[in-house]
């Protein structure tokens, strides 16, 4: 099929390199005209384990090209992916605005009959308002489909080419089949492709999100609570993970969930719920958790030096992990930031290390912290370790290293990678979640 894919974001970008890996003749337009030109040189602009060779195959095979030119991906495409950004406005509701100039721009360039996929995260009845924006530039015929992504950021390329399921919410039974040709060779084991209406494919993909995120929160209240009364978060984990009924993803506590999905979209539904008066109590509170959450590791280390008869002015901390989670290196909403600046804003520096977000972390915070080469790099003369995102190489380090390079034997633990009995038999003051 001829396809267009409309933003080269993270879910456009992978989108696109997917289908193109199927056979597909692929588009993708951008405005962006710097990253285009990256594109074109087979650079990619995200770290997402496996895409680059993906796009590099595919662009030299001649199934996936990149474009600032619109009229082109259009014309070209019988099928017509809206994969533009939808970042929060203040209230926590969707901001659509670049999602609707692709639709009236849609509108402007057909020259027959198109499918127009609503790919982007999108409140319940976009797709209506994205149906009205482009009917009032065209007379040609056009239907509108719901295909919301479903993809983890560090494994991105296989949750879009062995999908748990696919979801398509449309109006026509002409255009079902055709979703379904398009994505048939993605559940050729027998995953299932859902057709369902418009609107309740739009609302799947924000309770999807709210249930994981809300686990989450879920499992980090049980930790603190946990660690009230003297018992191990992690043995109950794997008490009630072995129960079929809740299973063993997302229990894992930490310091908070982060990343461009889950406080976007749980920020998205509670206000979409005030807009049709309904309080959203559960998720309200699932939001209130997170950002609690997110503190909880400052506070154990100011508790801390404060029992020393301590404060934080002047004292350096090497840091392990800056993006949101691992296997990528975005930090919107990680919980490394807000560590971060609670550290700053109380006399302490930074020497921070992360396998892939450096780049980003320079854009954020500039050269009010350090950024260093290797993770050991961090903990030279360092006051304490801080373990923020749970890369893998950071599970097994070397633990004599650590003691002879920090000037104190601390370590604060927000992803609980180390055994707590371990850590006191090895000399190190230890704090973790919940145990």
């Amino acid at each position: 099929m001829n396809i267009c894919i409309i933003g080269s974001g993270y879910v456009g970008l992978v989108t696109g390199a997917c289908l193109a890996e199927t056979g597909n003749d692929v588009i993708c337009v951008d405005v962006d005209k710097k990253k285009i030109e990256s594109l074109q040189k087979g650079q990619i602009p995200i770290y997402e384990p496996g895409l680059e060779n993906m796009v590099q195959r595919n662009s030299r095979e001649g199934r996936l090209k990149f474009t600032t030119d619109l009229v082109k991906g259009v014309r070209h495409s019988l099928i017509n992916f809206i994969a533009v950004g939808t970042p929060p406005n203040e209230d926590g509701s969707a901001d659509l605005q670049h999602v609707l100039k692709v639709a009236k721009s849609i509108g402007q360039l057909m020259d027959g009959y198109k499918i127009i996929v609503d790919k982007s995260t999108v409140p319940v009845g976009t797709a209506e308002i994205v149906r009205k924006t482009i009917a009032r530039e065209t007379s040609h015929e056009f239907d509108i489909v719901s295909n919301p992504e479903f993809l983890k950021e560090g494994a991105a390329i296989t949750d879009f080419m062995k999908p748990d399921r696919v979801v398509v919410g449309c109006d026509d039974v002409r255009v079902a089949e055709i979703m379904k040709e398009l994505y048939s060779p993605f559940v050729r084991t027998g995953n299932p492709i859902i057709i369902m209406d418009i609107k309740s494919a739009e609302m799947t993909k924000y309770a999807a999100n709210a249930m994981l995120a809300t686990r989450i929160s879920f499992m980090n209240e049980m930790a603190n609570l946990c660690e009230s009364v003297g018992a191990d978060i992690d043995m109950v984990r794997q008490g009630i993970s072995t129960d079929s009924r809740i299973g063993h993803s997302f229990l894992f506590p930490g310091v908070g969930y982060g990343g461009s999905c889950f406080p976007k979209d749980v920020k998205a539904v509670i206000r979409t719920g005030q807009e049709y008066n309904y309080s959203m109590e559960i998720l309200n509170a699932v939001e209130r958790v997170n950002e609690k959450q997110k503190e909880l590791l400052f506070q154990k280390i100011i508790t801390h030096f404060e029992k020393l008869g301590q404060n934080l002015q002047g004292k350096t901390f090497g840091l392990w992990g800056l993006a949101f989670k691992p296997q990528t290196d975005d930090m919107r909403e990680a919980s490394a930031v807000v560590i971060i600046n609670q550290l700053l804003a109380n006399g302490a520096q930074i020497k921070a290390y992360d396998p892939a977000a450096m780049d980003q972390a320079k854009n954020i915070f500039g050269e009010k912290i350090h950024l260093c080469a290797g993770n050991y790099e961090c903990l030279e003369g360092a006051d304490g370790l801080i373990v923020v995102t749970e890369w893998n190489e950071f599970r097994r380090p070397n633990f004599e290293r650590i003691q002879q390079l920090l000037q104190i034997p601390v370590i604060f633990d927000g992803r609980n990678l180390y055994n707590p009995k371990l850590m006191r038999e090895r000399g190190f003051t230890y704090y973790c979640i919940g145990r």
